[in-house]
């Protein structure tokens, strides 16, 4: 049994947790599917990804100053109390007939204020449940609660959509969400107060954009952190409408397609990304990577069966797993230890915002000018993009090693 799992609070949440993000991405799933069936328009589809991001772009850094001023047990219960609520809201509409596109897309970025204000608070909770000794064994459990979550959830929507309808999977995500509330821990901090943690926060905010502004291995590791997060957020943003739209996938199918690409990143994480790892560079991996996902994207470009959609979507979720682990990996050997925590949540936060502009822009582009051809264009660009991201990446390494040296100061 995993060291952590012997840790009776830990197991308590990481059940809750496994039971609350499988309900999250069923609800995902239910929410395409409702999309689809209340606009003619792929658009309100795409819009859907957009939604998503855009919390985490605006709110993420602010709620990290919250948590740090008040205690992250209340933050969590509130937080969790309040994506309980937003989605039983959903549940209601949908019972009651008044749900439409535009609401579901409200829906879905209230959800999103929620996720954003629970993340920051969420990431320090394990560490103070857990020992030192259980903590990497807690992270990997955590990592793995993920993975699960994402194959039972999509397949669990596809089955409970064909037979119950999607108000259904919104009402058990909002029960989820209790679940975990209800296995939330009282923790010991109380806070630093909250105009002392905002005036720090502006303070580290300026100076961690300063510091970025300032050097030309972080700004390439932002820009180039932020160019994948454009591209790749062509697989939300158009894949469900390919297959709904253009392949007419009924739920069922919508769900086992989705599931396809939680199995790859699976499979990715547990094999394949350890065997790369051992024979390739870093540089090398990414190329791989984003070279596959210009694949996937052609393949999805001239499929034209379910079927032939679970290769794709695999991949897919393969490729998206090894490129968003070697951007890590990049970032945290370049970036110097007093600043690794500020550029990282920067990282975060650009990388949503980027996610946020790609799908809108991939989005539109589909509506006006098709989704195969979207595909392809965005298949063409992304080739380039890695080609001019791996130049990229040799000055980045070739520089990584006097970054400290080069550092500008924080006191300026």
């Amino acid at each position: 049994m995993p060291r952590a799992f012997l840790n009776s609070v830990f197991l308590r949440i990481w059940l809750a947790s496994l039971v609350s993000g499988t309900a999250v991405a069923a609800h995902e799933t239910a929410a395409t599917w409702m999309m689809n069936l209340m606009s003619p328009s792929g658009l309100f589809i795409s819009l859907l990804a957009s939604l998503a991001s855009l919390p985490f772009f605006l709110f993420t850094l602010p709620a990290g100053a919250f948590a740090d001023a008040f205690n992250e047990g209340r933050i969590l219960r509130l937080a969790n109390l309040w994506l309980a609520g937003c989605a039983g809201a959903l549940a209601l509409l949908g019972w009651a007939g008044m749900l439409n596109p535009v609401l579901l897309l409200v829906g879905v970025f209230f959800l999103g204020m929620g996720f954003a204000i629970n993340a920051p608070a969420w990431a320090s909770l394990v560490p103070q449940v857990v020992t030192d000794e259980e903590l990497p064994s807690a992270l990997t459990l955590s990592g793995v609660q993920l993975n699960i979550s994402g194959i039972l959830g999509p397949a669990l929507a596809g089955v409970l959509l064909t037979r119950v309808g999607a108000p259904v999977v919104f009402a058990l995500n909002s029960l989820g969400f209790l679940l975990v509330f209800a296995t939330i821990p009282t923790l010991q901090k109380t806070g630093s107060g909250l105009s002392q943690t905002l005036a720090s926060f502006g303070h580290s905010i300026l100076s961690t954009f300063r510091y970025a502004a300032q050097t030309e291995n972080v700004r390439n590791i932002l820009l180039r952190n932020a160019i994948f997060s454009f591209f790749v957020v062509v697989v939300p943003a158009l894949a469900p409408v390919l297959l709904l739209k253009e392949l007419r996938l009924d739920a069922s199918s919508l769900g086992l397609v989705f599931a396809s690409m939680g199995v790859g990143s699976v499979l990715s994480a547990i094999f394949a990304i350890p065997w790369l790892r051992s024979r390739f560079s870093t540089g090398a991996l990414m190329m791989i990577a984003q070279v596959t996902l210009a694949g996937v994207y052609l393949l999805m470009a001239m499929v034209h069966h379910c079927l032939y959609c679970l290769v794709p979507m695999a991949l897919a979720g393969a490729s998206w797993t090894l490129a968003a682990s070697e951007l890590w990996v990049i970032a945290q050997r370049a970036i110097p230890n007093s600043m690794r925590g500020r550029i990282s949540a920067l990282m975060m936060v650009l990388s949503q915002g980027a996610m946020t502009l790609g799908a809108i822009i991939w989005g539109l582009t589909a509506e006006l000018a098709g989704t195969r051809l979207t595909l392809l264009t965005a298949a063409f660009l992304f080739l380039i993009a890695a080609i001019l991201g791996t130049i990229l990446l040799f000055r980045i390494f070739r520089n990584s090693d006097i970054i400290e040296d080069k550092a500008p100061s924080l006191s300026a």
